[in-house]
């Protein structure tokens, strides 16, 4: 997780997760909506979670 990743989930949480899918930028921004609190820290969880590629090839 970059500096910047965290500090676009505290300026504006949606934008900081739109690589990790549809559905967490929907949370993230209905989260937002309702306050700016709950959706900079769902921000932040999804961003400290790994991201795994689901689409690798298995052997």
């Amino acid at each position: 997780m970059s500096i910047w990743r965290v500090l676009l989930a505290i300026l504006f949480p949606p934008l900081a997760v739109y690589d990790r899918g549809c559905g967490s930028i929907i949370i993230v921004l209905i989260l937002t909506v309702c306050g700016w609190v709950p959706g900079t820290i769902a921000a932040l969880v999804i961003l400290n979670k790994p991201q795994y590629n689901t689409y690798t090839a298995y052997e």
